[in-house]
């Protein structure tokens, strides 16, 4: 039972055993053509059904939860919103697409400078999580969010910011 939940638990879990079980009833499918049809479309809807599941859990972020988080532990240095403008940090205004480093009224680290990073859900996601490790040599000083939930709702409640 507590490995049936650790794996609904996980959005990547459930859509690895689908498709395990899938490979599975198509191998015995092979082997017995009266039920072939049959475990094939079972199968298939439970792929379907695991990947469906799957892509909002890993896309969608609490925009709600990604503000509270930002006052929290981002708005000391950054800002964001139509009066926006670079403090101690930047601002984040339309990060979501932006390279890394490109504002004109902020001082940024030569090695951000030079990261040749752009912005996208994935590079922030590192970047939030662990600053030195991502750009080794930034000025951000930020210990990082190791969980990967509240890095997902920060970035969605960034994305709002366009």
């Amino acid at each position: 039972m507590k490995a049936l939940r650790a794996l609904l638990a996980s959005p990547q879990g459930l859509l690895r055993a689908s498709l395990r079980a899938s490979l599975r009833a198509s191998l015995r499918a092979s082997c017995c053509p009266p039920y072939r049809f049959a475990v094939r479309l079972r199968a298939g809807a439970l792929a379907l059904t695991a990947s469906a599941l799957a892509a909002p859990a890993l896309a969608v972020g609490d925009i709600e939860a990604g503000k509270a988080l930002f006052a929290s532990r981002c708005a000391s240095c950054h800002a964001v919103g139509p009066m926006a403008a670079s403090g101690f940090g930047p601002q984040l205004n339309g990060l979501a697409t932006r390279r890394a480093g490109s504002l004109k009224d902020f001082e940024y680290s030569t090695a951000m400078k030079q990261s040749g990073l752009v912005w996208d859900d994935k590079t922030l996601a590192a970047f939030i999580a662990n600053p030195g490790n991502t750009v080794p040599g930034t000025k951000m000083r930020f210990w990082g969010i190791g969980n990967e939930r509240k890095v997902a709702e920060l970035i969605a409640y960034l994305r709002t910011f366009k």
